[in-house]
Order: structure tokens, then sequence, then C-alpha cells
């Protein structure tokens, strides 16, 4: 008997789902916050300041992650990288899939709906060289989708340096 991967979708948030984005935005910083020490505010919540921005200007892109229906994680993706000379360079600003769903190839699968969403562009993604599980994940993710391979380097950062993988997405078919 074979099992059928549940169906991983990449679905654009829309401005009355930014509560439901922002609830992720704070599992996703507690999880960062040994990584760049990170201190919750007074009101016990971390928060992410960018986050209207994301629904009210152009070259910002917010996604909800979603298997089988249910929510699993998110992406925040610009036009224009901090790591890029290029401003028409895609980054991938924040990605955060839900624990209960690592591991299961769901990340990798919504990387490549988000890439494939922006055909032929040049994409970066920046990585801290202190989150070593999400080096790993990004490395494996990029190597296996860049068929016409990637360039990495590296940028200073604080409290670590950044790694930067860079590539192309790939051409729309047909």
């Amino acid at each position: 008997m074979s099992s059928t991967r549940p169906t991983v979708s990449l679905d654009v948030a829309r401005s009355d789902e930014a509560p439901v984005l922002a609830n992720l935005l704070e599992l996703y910083t507690h999880e960062l916050s040994h990584v760049f020490g990170i201190e919750i505010g007074d009101d016990g919540r971390y928060g992410y300041p960018r986050l209207a921005q994301y629904f009210g200007e152009p070259g910002r892109f917010p996604f909800l992650i979603r298997v089988g229906g249910r929510l699993a994680g998110f992406a925040l993706a610009t036009v224009g990288s901090p790591a890029s000379d290029d401003p028409l360079a895609m980054d991938v600003a924040e990605f955060f899939v839900l624990r209960r769903h690592r591991q299961s190839g769901v990340g990798g699968r919504a990387a490549v709906r988000l890439w494939n969403g922006f055909p032929g562009r040049t994409w970066t993604v920046r990585v801290s060289s202190g989150n070593t599980p999400a080096l790993s994940f990004w490395n494996g993710a990029v190597a296996a989708y860049a068929r016409d391979g990637f360039t990495e380097s590296a940028l200073p950062g604080i409290p670590h340096p950044w790694r930067v993988l860079t590539f192309r997405s790939r051409a729309a078919s047909g």
C-alpha cells in the first residue's frame, strides 16, 4: 500500500490574515531568540515591526504555507536583497515551518513553490551561521533546486556572520 504525501501549498497571505502571520512570527522569533539574543518585550511579545510593510508596500510578498489545507508556516519574500547589488534580486526575508512538519519535505516543497512563483529571477537566501539547522536545510534545498548551480558567500553579521546562497529560479515553462 502506498501512502500519498499531503499537498503543500504556498498561498499569498491576505491582509485579513496579517494577525495569523503575526502569531506565526512570534513562534519563529522565539526559535531564533537564542541565535540572535532577542529579548521579549514587556508585553510578552517579540513583535515584527516590518509586518505591515508586507501588506502595504510593493515588492513585498507574504505567504502562508499549508499542508493538506492546514497552516504549517510562512514565507516572506522581497524584491531587493541586502545581500545583492541587483535591485531586482529576490530575497527570502523570513521562512518558517512548524516543528511538526520539519524533516518531512514540507519546507523544501514550499521553497520550490516560492522560487517557481518568480521564474527566471535571481534569488538570495541569507542564513546566520549560528543557525546550524537552517544552514543544513537551505544548503540542501538550494542544491536540490538550482540546476545551474549556486554561489555561496559570507557577509559580516552580529552576533554571527551570514552565509548567502545566490541562484536563479527556473524559467517559466510553456
